[in-house]
C-alpha cells in the first residue's frame, strides 16, 4: 500500500492521463509527487532516465508516458509510434527496477488485441490475432511493455503491474483534428460547425464501428485503486464495459454541443477495427466500477473546453 508520504514519479504528467493520476493522488492525500517536464527529462534517453531515477529514488510510479494519436497519426508515424514507445518504457521499467521501486504501473492501450477479436475482449485474447494494420507498432510497442513486465516480475521479483484502458476523454484532452481521437474530433467538429452556422458535419467513415469511452478520472481513480490492492502478472482491461456506434456517439455530441445541422458520412475514410470493448469482469471482481455516465462525461468536458475552443 502506498503511504501518504511515498515518493511517487508520474512519467507524463502533463498529459490527459498523466494529469488525471495527479489530480486523483492529491485529493487523496498524496502530495510528495516528482514531476519532470519532457524538456528537463527526454525519456527517450537511456542515460538521462538512469540519471533522474538514481537521484530521485521514487517509491511508486505510474508509467503514463506515451506518444500517441489517432488513426491518420498512427498510420502516418508508424516508425516514431514504435520507437518512441519502446525506448520511453524500456528505459522506465528497467530502472525502476535497479532502483529498487516497490510498485510500477505500466498503462497500455486497448487496440493491443487482435482486430478480429472476440467481443468484449477478455486479457486472455492478448497475441490470439492480427492487430489493426493502421496502429500496429503503437499496439507492438504496448504489448512489449506488457511482456516487459511480466518478465521482470517473473526473474527479479518486481512488483509491476499493467492495465488496459479504453478509448478515454476528459481534461487535457488533444483537439487538433489532424491527430486528435474521435470522441475529441467530434467536440470540436460539432463546436466549429455551430459557431460557423454550418448546415452539415462530415464524420469519418460509415458510422457502425462501436466504440467504448471512459472518462479519464475515472480511468485515473481505477489506476490508484488497483496500485493499492491489485499485484498479478498479466494485465487488467480498464473499461466501462457498454459501447455506443460512432453514428450515435456523433448524434449525442450534437445534442450536447447543440448543433443543428446534418451528419455526413464520408465512407472513404478508413472505420479502423469494427467494435473494440473491454470485458471488465476481471476489474469488477477487485471491487472497482466507473462513476461517470457518457453523456454527463462528454457534457462537462464541453463545458470545460467551448471557450478554448472558439
Amino acid at each position: 500500500m502506498m503511504e501518504e508520504n511515498s515518493k511517487i514519479y508520474i512519467a507524463g504528467h502533463r498529459g490527459m492521463v498523466g494529469s488525471a493520476i495527479v489530480r486523483t493522488l492529491q485529493q487523496n492525500g498524496f502530495n510528495n509527487i516528482v514531476f519532470r517536464t519532457s524538456k528537463e527529462l527526454d525519456l527517450k534517453n537511456q542515460q538521462a532516465v538512469a540519471d533522474f531515477f538514481a537521484t530521485e529514488k521514487p517509491d511508486y510510479v505510474f508509467l503514463a508516458a506515451a506518444k500517441v494519436g489517432g488513426i491518420i497519426a498512427n498510420n502516418t508515424y508508424r516508425a516514431e509510434f514504435i520507437y518512441e514507445n519502446l525506448m520511453i518504457q524500456n528505459n522506465i521499467i528497467h530502472y525502476s527496477y535497479l532502483n529498487n521501486v516497490k510498485k510500477l504501473l505500466f498503462l497500455g492501450s486497448s487496440c493491443i488485441y487482435p482486430k478480429l477479436a472476440p467481443q468484449p475482449m477478455k486479457e486472455e485474447y492478448l497475441l490470439t490475432g492480427l492487430l489493426e494494420p493502421t496502429n500496429e507498432p503503437y499496439a507492438i510497442a504496448k504489448i512489449a511493455g506488457i511482456k516487459m513486465c511480466d518478465a521482470y516480475r517473473a526473474q527479479y521479483g518486481c512488483n509491476f503491474i499493467s492495465v488496459m484502458p479504453t478509448n478515454l476523454y476528459g481534461p487535457n484532452d488533444n483537439y487538433d483534428l489532424n491527430n486528435s481521437h474521435v470522441l475529441p474530433a467530434l467536440i470540436r467538429k460539432f463546436h466549429t460547425a455551430k459557431k460557423e452556422n454550418l448546415s452539415s458535419v462530415e464524420i469519418w467513415g460509415t458510422g457502425s464501428p462501436m466504440r467504448e469511452f471512459l472518462h479519464v478520472n475515472d480511468l485515473a481513480d481505477a489506476c490508484f485503486y488497483l496500485m493499492q490492492n491489485y499485484d498479478e502478472s498479466g494485465l487488467v482491461n480498464i473499461g466501462v464495459g457498454e459501447d455506443i456506434t460512432i453514428k450515435d456517439l456523433a448524434l449525442l455530441v450534437k445534442k450536447i454541443v447543440g448543433f443543428n445541422g446534418e451528419l455526413k458520412f464520408d465512407s472513404t475514410k478508413p472505420d479502423g477495427t469494427p467494435r473494440k470493448l473491454m470485458d471488465v469482469s476481471k476489474l469488477h471482481s477487485f471491487g472497482w466500477r466507473h462513476k461517470i455516465d457518457l453523456e454527463e462525461g462528454i457534457a462537462s468536458v464541453y463545458e470545460e473546453v467551448k471557450g478554448k475552443l472558439s
